[in-house]
């Protein structure tokens, strides 16, 4: 395989990473773990952290840091993650506007059944460890019932906001968009995204870099260490967090898609509602399945 045939795989693979990053249910680190570049992935972010590989660049050694950090493996990640966050924004912006209740329904279906398949995953059930994903469940109903539909727009808010949905774009299950959701933000971001925003996404991705270097050792650490505990903890607040995604949570932003479609401010779009719940659900199924099969293949 030619360098540049590789180089445009793993472009493509960044790709299907940064659209799972967009839709809230999907995370990017589980399409990595699919595709085969997780560890790699982890290895070169592990890198990047590292006193040891700056001090390369410090002393004029670019090709060595260049291929200490896997540089032409982040360089086409990258890419392919810009040009699909970038290409889908939009769409977003879009379907939430004109409809709402089915995309957050698309969204329930794909965090609902994640959250199973998730839950699937987990052997040698103990009681502790059904305290565990009963007190994350408790953890994400109370935030969510707790924050307000509307957070400040403030600029270190935003920093917040990218720290902390960085560290969950990259562990498989956990969706950052989803996090953005909790947080209030996630229209925003992707507004500002199809907008161009440059000062909000310069922010963003500020916060998004000391997230990494802040929180990814530790969660790193944390995974390592208490791996099961921390996993039920986060499946827990995932399925907890599910009333932050209720098609119907807002009623405003229902009645005014109804409004901008031409139909009666009380219409509920149930059928619709339900049809993009099965195919979000499908599409997770199909994720799995195809999860699977690369596992058998690879053995």
């Amino acid at each position: 395989m030619t360098d540049i045939i590789k180089n445009l795989i793993v472009a493509l693979k960044g790709f299907a990473m940064g659209a799972a990053n967009v839709i809230p249910g999907v995370s990017g680190g589980t399409i990595a773990l699919l595709t085969g570049i997780f560890n790699e992935l982890i290895e070169a972010l592990n890198s990047l952290m590292s006193i040891s590989t700056w001090k390369l660049l410090l002393k004029g050694d670019f090709k060595e840091f260049w291929r200490t950090i896997h540089g032409t493996f982040l360089l086409w990640l990258a890419i392919g993650v810009l040009l699909s966050v970038f290409s889908l924004a939009k769409l977003m912006e879009y379907v939430l506007a004109h409809h709402p209740v089915q995309t957050w329904a698309f969204f329930f279906g794909l965090i609902i059944v994640s959250a199973i398949f998730m839950l699937s995953d987990i052997k040698g059930w103990k009681g502790s460890d059904l305290c565990w994903l009963i007190g994350g469940v408790a953890l994400g109903a109370f935030i969510c019932l707790l924050s307000p539909t509307e957070t400040t727009s403030d600029l270190w808010f935003i920093a917040l906001c990218g720290a902390i949905a960085i560290c969950t774009m990259i562990l498989p299950g956990i969706s950052g968009s989803f996090i953005l959701v909790l947080l209030g933000k996630y229209e925003f971001i992707m507004k500002a995204v199809s907008e161009l925003n440059i000062p909000v996404l310069l922010v963003f991705a500020l916060g998004c870099v000391i997230g990494i270097v802040a929180f990814s050792k530790f969660l790193h650490w944390l995974i390592g260490k208490y791996e099961k505990q921390t996993l039920l903890v986060l499946i827990g607040f995932t399925i907890g967090a599910l009333v932050k995604v209720w098609p119907w949570a807002d009623k405003a932003a229902c009645q005014a898609a109804n409004v901008l479609n031409g139909v009666p401010e009380s219409e509920l779009h149930v059928f619709g509602a339900v049809v993009w719940a099965v195919i979000g659900a499908g599409l997770v199924l199909a994720l799995e399945l195809l999860s699977k099969k690369s596992g058998k293949a690879s053995d």
